[in-house]
């Protein structure tokens, strides 16, 4: 085995000059980048009659892999992986300069994991490509009795290349992660941030209690403290989180939701903080968390209070060190994300019981941010009427009036639902009204839960009387 220095060397001949040319052309006027590798190696098979040229890249398990190579077969390429200083290809990658073994038929450097043998080779030239002296993987290639030119000129083509091959690879990584993760936050960064109505997007109120609300957030929406969202179902917690996050100095980053009550205790934590390949029997690729999804912007955790006891654990430490593991690995992930939490559920009675770690609270707890049952925001049901009113007829291209009469039932309701059973309700009388306007009595049949309340209220005043 013998190292060399590839910066000496003559000037280049017009053979080696047409070679680079060529494949410089071809690796920089593709799509697809194996394949125009692949075609490059090709031309220095053809143009220096090198032979059985391979790329090997190293990826993040330190080993080093087969990423384009010509004269392999599929089997052989799946073969031909090696560790960091294994072999001549991994000690060019390991020394980060270019070795040469000069008789490959009794050198015990070249392994031939590939089992691919070539009787007319006479050597072996492995030249690691490097960006910025960071290895990007390996280039080799056989040297036989036909190549055009002689060692020196062969390493420092293959140098020149190599520097070229690996920026494109570096390129190309960087792009399809970017790609990746624009895929990925497009799945969770759905939000649409509709500032019209009191620069709070969706959130409706002119309520007392609802201004209160809308200091809370202005208040703290800049910092990075954690927020603990709290009321009962369809009282608009979600909205009130994506506030947060669009009035903080991470609006421009993403926004990740996880609803803690609809993922089974077994997948939650895949959920929260992902999985590599292989972890459990359906884990077939490795995947992001919502954790990293979330990086650098806001997670939302909705029913917070239902997370497993495991999961709690190492959600604590997330909060309290900004770090973990994926599921079924050991690499540690540091992440910088902004958590606002919700939940309609007795947290404090949970501590009591034991159900919810006290530790834990007491992090969420931060900044408690309570909403309010709709029962109790008073003139806000009208507002809210009107809002939803515009939005469903938009939707479904119709136009009805609710009356008077038909307003005061609606604001006579308690609505359990809060909210979003007022949303509901709301689209069903579009759905159901006509132009002429929504009477009272109609509107009762559209409540069957007040209706009979009504009904009972009645009968009772009937058998009193």
């Amino acid at each position: 085995m013998v190292q060399f220095d590839a910066k000496c060397g003559d000037c280049l001949t017009t053979r080696e000059l047409m070679t680079l040319y060529e494949t410089a052309t071809v690796v920089s006027n593709s799509l697809d980048l194996v394949a125009s590798l692949e075609k490059a190696l090709l031309i220095l098979k053809n143009r220096l009659h090198l032979e059985k040229c391979v790329i090997h890249t190293l990826g993040e398990d330190s080993l080093l892999t087969v990423y384009a190579g010509i004269d392999f077969s599929k089997h052989q390429k799946e073969l031909a992986t090696y560790k960091l200083g294994e072999g001549v290809t991994g000690y060019a990658a390991e020394s980060k300069e270019p070795v040469v073994i000069e008789n490959l038929h009794n050198d015990m450097m070249f392994l031939n994991k590939s089992g691919n043998r070539d009787q007319n080779a006479i050597s072996y030239i492995a030249v690691p490509m490097l960006v910025d002296q960071e290895v990007i993987g390996v280039l080799g290639a056989n040297i036989t009795k036909t190549t055009a030119i002689n060692f020196e000129s062969t390493i420092r083509v293959l140098t020149i290349l190599s520097s070229i091959f690996a920026q494109s690879i570096r390129s190309h990584d960087i792009n399809l992660k970017e790609k990746e993760r624009l895929k990925e936050l497009k799945l969770y960064y759905k939000m649409e941030w509709d500032s019209k109505v009191h620069n709070f997007g969706d959130i409706i109120g002119e309520s007392p209690k609802m201004k209160m609300v809308y200091n809370v957030v202005e208040r703290i929406a800049e910092s990075n403290v954690t927020v603990l969202v709290r009321g009962e179902t369809g009282t608009g917690k979600e909205l009130v989180a994506a506030a947060i996050h669009k009035r903080s100095k991470r609006r421009d980053e993403p926004f990740v939701k996880l609803n803690c009550a609809a993922i089974t205790d077994t997948l939650i934590e895949s959920e929260l903080f992902g999985h590599e390949k292989g972890a459990f029997t359906d884990a077939k690729d490795a995947r992001k968390g919502r954790f990293e999804l979330a990086d650098g912007g806001t997670l939302f955790l909705d029913e917070i209070g239902d997370i497993s006891s495991s999961a709690q654990v190492k959600l604590l430490r997330v909060l309290q060190e900004r770090e973990f593991e994926r599921v079924g690995g050991s690499k540690t992930i540091k992440v910088n994300v902004r958590l606002v939490a919700a939940t309609n559920r007795n947290l404090e009675e949970m501590v009591k019981n034991g159900t919810f770690r006290e530790d834990l609270y007491y992090r969420l707890n931060v900044i408690p941010i309570d909403l309010p049952a709709l029962c109790e925001r008073g003139d806000d049901i009208p507002l809210l009427v009107n809002f939803f009113l515009q939005k469903s007829m938009s939707n479904h291209k119709k136009r009805v009036v609710i009356t008077d009469e038909a307003m005061d039932i609606l604001c006579q309701y308690t609505w359990p639902g809060n909210v979003r059973e007022l949303e509901n309700t709301v689209e069903r009388i579009v759905l159901m009204g006509s132009e002429d306007g929504i009477t009272a009595d109609e509107m009762l049949l559209l409540l069957p839960a007040f209706n009979q309340k009504l009904m009972c209220q009645r009968r009772i005043m009937s058998e009193e009387e």
